[in-house]
């Protein structure tokens, strides 16, 4: 701690609005622990990790986040389901209620976004629960003690889970929020105590600020470095595999989930990592597994009769999570930046049982398959779901995006072409029959293909080599190290071809049904990437 508090005192009460019975800045996560235990907010799992449960939200509420109509995001931002506006007014008297409601005891923590120093963001980050600072600290860049004396912030997070708004007064939908205000940097939570909104809010506006200012892709995506300084990306929606594939002990990890793409190279934008950890082992992912020690955060997550982690259960939430800094994995790469990636992978839990679990892209594909942002939901992940449904979220993060999807994949193709990336479609999920039926693909095959990719060895196969499927006109690789053919093409999996090419033509539908808002958007040969009806 510094020995002097009178200026966060001051910049609360004079800059914020709040004046705080006390204040705990930049405390070390062993005193947060106690803190929280102590209290009774949470518990220490007999292995030392600190466990909390977040109360009526366990995921995010993409529904309830709002972001400032003003001169600079009246143009900007694409407005509409996922960018909610609101008021200049609306913002300024929920503002004043969240403020005025923080009296008692504060913790203030100050950290970065990007690890690039050029684009580099200073956040002041004030939380109502000591389990919420950690998880700033374990997740944001952690400056150096001597920082701390001139630290300015260049935005602040007020994070309130205790807080409920009146959606008749404050004319929002739930007692929830989260609202984004450019022009006076400022980020309010409340009403939730779901740690994630917390890091998807500064996301979302690295979405925003990145681009335009700074020529800069900002990516959902997770990164990681070979000894050749090889850089590969790693994209998909939770529960694809993000962070067990790019989380392996033969590569240096960059992050794991969110960066930028500028004109040097991949940077992240986080200091930690923030995973699912439903079935986690040491079997499947040894490093994540490894990295759930004391300092990390479990949430929503069990203890078995002996007070062991229990990670197989759900009974709370399908959203398991922990969060710990970056360097509690062996392999990282430091600083959190990397060159020009070689490959990119989109990641994809097919539960229908037809994508190939390796392809190739070429760049109106990428262009695509990336707006596509395609994955499945299985039965149990959401209330109501009882068969696989395909779920599509623009550039892998459509709740994150302020501006129109087809901005993002041309940055996305521009920097594919000008650094002649390769980009691989890779299906994480099931093989030899829909979700049900057949078997999700084993996971040492899909580490097997991508280390195929990132060793070179698909470079040496030419065009014989590669099938197109008659569907998707997916380019697949005919075979790749040991794996069984019947996996590498998913038709040779199935018992019924003929089911095989029902289910797959199905899905084709849904691609087409899901893009056609993008029509007269996107080039024409963006468009006709598709599959095949």
């Amino acid at each position: 701690m510094l020995k002097e508090m009178n200026p966060i005192s001051s910049f609360l009460k004079d800059k914020i609005g709040i004046d705080a019975d006390k204040i705990h800045y930049q405390l070390p996560p062993e005193q947060l622990q106690k803190m929280v235990t102590k209290s009774g907010m949470g518990k220490e799992s007999r292995e030392g990790v600190l466990m909390i449960n977040t109360g009526e939200f366990t995921g995010r509420s993409p529904k309830d986040r709002y972001i400032v109509l003003d001169d600079f995001t009246r143009d900007k931002v694409n407005w509409g389901a996922i960018n909610i506006s609101v008021s200049s007014d609306e913002f300024s008297l929920l503002y004043k209620d969240v403020t005025a409601y923080l009296k008692g005891t504060l913790y203030v923590r100050d950290c970065y976004a990007c690890a690039d120093d050029r684009f580099r963001m200073p956040i002041r980050v004030i939380n109502e629960l000591p389990w919420s600072n950690l998880f700033v600290y374990n997740m944001f860049l952690r400056p150096k003690f001597e920082e701390l004396e001139a630290f300015m912030p260049d935005w602040t997070v007020i994070n309130a889970p205790g807080f409920k708004a009146d959606p008749n007064v404050h004319n929002i939908r739930a007692a929830n929020f989260t609202i984004i205000n450019i022009k006076e940097k400022i980020i309010v939570i409340g009403g939730t105590g779901y740690t994630g909104e917390i890091k998807k809010a500064i996301f979302s506006v690295l979405n925003l600020l990145l681009p335009l200012n700074h020529q800069v892709l900002p990516m959902h995506c997770s990164a990681n470095i070979g000894e050749f300084g090889d850089t590969a990306l790693f994209f998909g929606l939770s529960g694809t595999g993000k962070t067990t594939l790019s989380s392996v002990a033969n590569r240096k990890i960059i992050g794991d989930d969110e960066h930028g793409w500028s004109d040097a190279g991949v940077f992240n934008f986080e200091g930690g990592c923030y995973a699912k950890v439903i079935n986690l082992s040491a079997e499947n992912e040894p490093e994540i597994f490894n990295a759930v020690r004391k300092g990390a955060l479990l949430e929503n997550v069990m203890t078995d009769v002996k007070d062991e982690i229990d990670y197989k259960d759900t009974s709370i939430t399908q959203n398991t999570r922990v969060s710990y800094p970056i360097n509690f994995l062996k392999k990282v790469q430091f600083p959190s930046i990397g060159g020009n990636p070689k490959n990119v992978f989109f990641l994809t839990a097919d539960a229908f049982g037809v994508l190939p679990p390796l392809s190739r892209l070429n760049l109106n594909q990428a262009a695509y398959y990336f707006i596509s942002g395609y994955t499945a939901k299985v039965a149990g992940t959401e209330c109501g779901i009882t068969e696989p449904q395909p779920s599509f979220s623009a550039c892998f993060g459509a709740p994150f995006l302020p501006l129109n999807p087809v901005k993002y994949a041309a940055m996305l193709q521009d920097k594919l072409c000008q650094n002649q990336v390769k980009v691989w479609l890779v299906n994480t999920g099931w093989t030899g029959g829909v979700y049900g039926v057949g078997k999700r693909i084993p996971l040492k095959y899909t580490r097997a293909m991508i280390n195929a990719v990132l060793d070179g060895d698909m470079d040496e196969l030419t065009e014989e080599n590669y099938r197109i499927h008659p569907v998707f006109k997916l380019s697949m690789p005919l075979s790749c190290n040991d794996i069984p053919e019947n996996i590498m093409n998913p038709c040779h999996s199935w018992n019924n071809i003929e089911e095989y090419y029902r289910v797959a033509r199905n899905l084709a539908q849904e691609f087409h049904k899901n893009f056609r808002k993008f029509k007269g958007v996107v080039d024409e040969a963006i468009y006709q990437a598709g599959p095949e009806l």
